[in-house]
């Protein structure tokens, strides 16, 4: 079976051309993706771990989300959600405000330092992506931005309408 980043042919194909096989050859290029996408948010100011990234991205998408509701989005556990607040809070990239309507409610908001950092690993990681999307063609960067929004469009609302013949399984 050949991979993405194997020599041969040039076209990586595997045996056959069904969804397994695809996800055979991609296999290989998320990994080194997403190493790619780890390393760059390192080479931030504050080194945070995944976890804590993934905290503050969905609270930079959700301000004022409550601790339950942190828990609920990460599908982690309340007292992991709190002691992942507790490290932020300490790290000065979120602080905990009393819900204005709801005294026994607590909003967990992102600070200024916590939105520069999300911008700056935003940046790293741009950066990261732009050095080998430089060295392709701009055919294949378009089939690669194309590709990746059809995916995410499946992933988020199933399969994508037929294009013609050859587009769907049998």
């Amino acid at each position: 079976m050949t991979r993405l980043g194997d020599a041969g042919d040039g076209q990586g194909r595997a045996e056959g051309d069904g969804p397994e096989a695809a996800a055979s050859q991609i296999a290989d290029a998320v990994e080194r993706l997403s190493q790619l996408w780890s390393d760059a948010a390192q080479r931030a100011s504050l080194r945070l771990s995944a976890h804590q990234l993934r905290g503050l991205r969905i609270l930079e998408a959700t301000p004022g989300l409550n601790l339950t509701g942190l828990a609920e989005r990460m599908d982690i556990g309340l007292p992991t959600a709190s002691r992942l607040c507790d490290r932020l809070e300490a790290a000065g990239l979120l602080e905990r405000v009393l819900h204005p309507h709801s005294r026994r409610e607590v909003q967990l908001n992102l600070t200024g330092h916590g939105r520069r950092l999300l911008t700056e690993v935003a940046s790293e990681r741009a950066r990261a992506l732009a050095a080998p999307l430089a060295t392709m063609r701009t055919a294949e960067r378009a089939a690669l931005v194309q590709g990746m929004q059809a995916f995410l469009r499946a992933q988020r609302h199933g399969p994508a309408r037929d294009d013609g013949p050859g587009t769907r399984e049998p």
